[in-house]
């Protein structure tokens, strides 16, 4: 029999099969095999009776077999949906370990475990001039069970091996797991479900498909996924909950560790390479049933699964935008078909495509319309910071919310400050009226360039000239620029001298576990107030938090992408989740230069089925996802000249295809919004197609980004990406 094997090299050049000897291989085997000079690792992917090539094939050695039949089929899946090559899709099913000869077992050497002579007898055996070995016997006796490794660093493989050879010692295979879950609190607390929440136990575990479980924050979502995993393990079936990385807190895990116990696995990336595979082994050999994770999770090795679940399923973290890119709700949804599992997703404020399929009845809409605890949702103030420039207030806190935090601290209560930022966002507003120059043809905000002073659309690419005086009411207080997580502290301090802050961001959580700590620290009460970015946002519950002040509301909600407003709303309603938690009422203070935005108005009231039907109209008279397609070829090159040559033949050969399939919504080349990362100069080939075009179109645009990525960099395609940067 004929083994088709994918060796371990991310490469185009090798990106196919290569054809093997080994009969007592089955599909999905993990193998080495001779490849040219070297031995790699393979994957057997298929078998065949027989081989074009002409000299004889040489053999492949079985390892183990960590791979399913029903994983192969999920992998071919990706593959063909995303372009992306076989071992870039293969990698993502085994951990790092695996992709080594070594065996990850550890290996200790022991005295022979029926030898009752004593040590002067061992030592006639190995003969006084064998000095390495009679050192080493002598450490193996009054320490015996050490690592391998350990004894031949100290001693020599020579020395080891003699001793072995003589029938001194043994060896064994002792694989000693580690516990990433061991430190957490198992506080098992009594769960009695509303009849809501049991309502929707029942229709899931009775049901098929896709399910949306639409519920308010606090509306009990997490006690709901829980019961319908204990519902399927109760049947002999395995299940996956994912979460977003953010949200993988000590708290939410050791919920699960209390009422699961070791049937919980954890697959996230804060893992180190042991912990890792051991969690992944725990799921393979069956000793765990529950993989829970971030995005990651979807790929764990399990079989008979009986529910997929996605937490805060909106969330960008679910789409994969490094290499391999990819789409974890997709794969999801064919894994839950593969394996006959329910599919449930759950948000406060689903994605738009998701509540479209959910409202014409493709998905099942289960909605919580109440919160669990006797305390509604927290009353939202909108302060409006024309009024508080007008009245000469400069400063980030507004008078309503210094008051309201000075009150909360005298209370001994907490307060979070949450500042809506993302990433590169760099647009005009004037400070006089609240004004934000736009698109004329997208509606879309402009982006300021600093380097060419003017505005630009990153979806059509229309530039427009820098404003010196506001359109609307000619002021010349148009600002750009944006305020950070320090100065919002450095201003606090000003008012509040004596007031503990913690300050959470990407530059405070960049060390392993800084996340953790930060949150431990604010939940045990070392701070009275939390800053911090949309890391603050999502699946922390504190107690004590009675006040949430909102800063800068309005800024993401000015970013060129045309899911501004979703994503503003999305974060304004989880944020505002975060008070009043416990038996405490919490306040809301947002503040903004836009308060008559629909985003505020129904914000304000938590009215996400109001701002859904007002956003999709809008997506649908605008021509925007859902009822498009945004793809971006992104080409990258060291030389500017390299990528200019690319994309215009990309742009060319994506126009002959708009010819032969009739007109794109937008079809247009030009730099990247970030023209220059990473000492790589960017281009790009943005355009808009129908879904009825995208399908028939999008296999020939990843063959054109193949054969003509730049000669010293690389290209890519994205559906829908999350960031235009």
């Amino acid at each position: 029999m004929v083994l088709e094997v994918i060796v371990d090299i991310s490469s185009s050049e090798v990106d196919r099969t290569f054809d093997y000897e080994g009969a007592d291989c089955p599909i999905g085997s993990r193998v080495v095999v001779e490849f040219g000079k070297k031995h790699l690792i393979g994957f057997v992917v298929g078998k065949k009776e027989s081989t074009d090539y002409q000299k004889g094939l040489k053999q492949a050695r079985y390892l183990d077999s960590p791979i399913n039949a029903e994983q192969l089929a999920l992998m071919d899946f990706m593959r063909k949906t995303y372009n992306l090559r076989h071992i870039d899709v293969l990698r993502l099913f085994v951990p790092a370990k695996l992709r080594e000869e070594k065996d990850p077992e550890f290996t200790r050497i022991f005295l022979t475990a029926d030898d009752t002579r004593p040590i002067e007898e061992l030592r006639e055996i190995v003969g006084d001039r064998a000095k390495k070995q009679l050192e080493a016997l002598d450490f193996i006796a009054s320490k015996s069970g050490q690592f391998l490794s350990l004894l031949v660093g100290r001693f020599g493989v020579s020395a080891i091996n003699g001793l072995r050879d003589k029938g001194v010692v043994k060896e064994s295979k002792v694989h000693e797991r580690s516990a990433p879950l061991s430190t957490l609190k198992k506080e098992k607390k009594p769960v009695t479900l509303t009849d809501d929440q049991q309502k929707a136990v029942k229709e899931i575990v009775n049901g098929k498909g896709v399910f949306l479980i639409h519920g308010v924050t606090g509306s009990g979502k997490t006690e709901i996924y829980e019961t319908v995993i204990e519902h399927f393990l109760s049947k002999g079936k395995t299940a996956i909950m994912l979460v977003p990385e953010i949200s993988l807190t000590p708290q939410m895990l050791g919920l699960f560790r209390a009422r699961f116990g070791e049937n919980v696995a954890i697959l996230h990336s804060g893992l180190n390479a042991s912990e890792r595979y051991d969690e992944w082994k725990r799921l393979k050999d069956g000793e765990a049933k529950i993989a829970i994770g971030a995005r990651s999770a979807i790929f764990a090795p399990l079989e008979n699964i009986g529910a997929i679940i996605i937490d805060e399923e909106h969330d960008t973290s679910y789409l994969s935008e490094s290499n391999p890119r990819y789409d974890t709700k997709t794969i999801a949804k064919f894994r839950a078909e593969k394996c006959g599992a329910v599919l449930v997703l759950g948000s406060a404020t689903p994605d738009m495509d998701t509540y479209l399929k959910a409202s014409n009845g493709e998905y099942h809409l289960i909605t919580l319309k109440n919160r669990i605890s006797s305390y509604a949702l927290p009353e939202m103030e909108i302060v409006d910071m024309t009024q508080e420039f007008r009245r000469g207030n400069r400063g980030l806190f507004s008078k309503t919310l210094e008051e309201a935090i000075r009150e909360k601290l005298e209370k001994k209560e907490q307060v979070m400050l949450f500042l809506n930022r993302r990433g590169f966002a760099s647009f005009l507003r004037c400070k006089e009226c609240g004004y934000v120059a736009k698109c004329e043809d997208c509606d879309i905000s402009l982006t300021y360039h600093k380097q060419d002073n003017e505005l630009k659309c990153h979806y059509c690419g229309r530039r427009y000239h820098m404003l010196t005086k506001c359109p609307n009411c000619g002021s010349t207080e148009i600002k750009q620029g944006r305020i950070g997580t320090e100065k919002v502290v450095d201003e606090l301090k000003k008012f509040f001298p004596d007031v503990r802050v913690l300050r959470m961001d990407n530059d405070t959580t960049e060390r392993k576990d800084a996340y953790f700590k930060i949150l431990n620290a604010f939940a045990n009460g070392e701070a009275d107030v939390l800053v911090g970015t949309q890391m603050i946002a999502k699946g922390h519950d504190f107690p004590n938090v009675t006040l949430v002040g909102i800063l800068e509301a309005d800024q993401a909600l000015y970013f060129s992408d045309y899911r501004s407003s979703e994503r503003t709303f999305q974060l304004i309603t989880q944020v505002a989740g975060r008070a009043g938690r416990a038996d405490k009422e919490g306040r809301v203070i947002l503040q903004t230069y836009a308060p008559k935005h629909y985003v505020f108005r129904f914000g304000k009231s938590y009215d996400y089925l109001g701002f859904w039907k007002k956003e999709i109209n809008t997506r649908l008279v605008t021509k925007f996802p859902p009822y498009t397609k945004v793809v971006r070829v992104l080409l990258t090159s060291l030389e500017e000249q390299d990528v200019v040559d690319a994309t215009r033949k990309v742009y060319k050969g994506i126009q002959a295809l708009e010819k032969q399939y009739g007109k794109f919504v937008y079809l247009g080349a030009a730099k990247s919004p970030v023209t220059r990362m990473n000492g790589l100069v960017r281009y790009q080939v943005m355009m808009r197609l129908v879904p009825e075009e995208f399908e028939m179109v999008i296999g020939d645009i990843y063959k054109l980004c193949d054969e003509n990525k730049p000669k010293k960099g690389s290209g890519f395609v994205e559906i829908n990406p999350q960031s235009l940067i």
